[in-house]
């Protein structure tokens, strides 16, 4: 599934426009692929920035691969 199918889904099942659609898509793109974190050490207690990192990982959840296997 390309990004454009992935709009025309979404679109069918929410009946929002393909331009509002496409620009909620691209901001959780943004979100999920661009953004640094701050954490805390556990043994210092400094807060430390972890950079943005373009790994992805993904682990489905029961109900989710039940809906896609129904």
């Amino acid at each position: 599934m390309n990004k454009q199918e992935l709009i025309d889904a979404i679109n069918s099942t929410t009946g929002a426009s393909k331009a509002a659609t496409g620009a909620t898509l691209d901001a959780i793109l943004h979100t999920v692929t661009e953004t640094a974190r701050t954490r805390r050490n556990p043994a210092t207690g400094a807060e430390i920035q972890i950079p943005a990192a373009k790994t992805v990982k993904f682990s489905a959840g029961k109900a989710f691969k039940d809906a896609v296997n129904a």
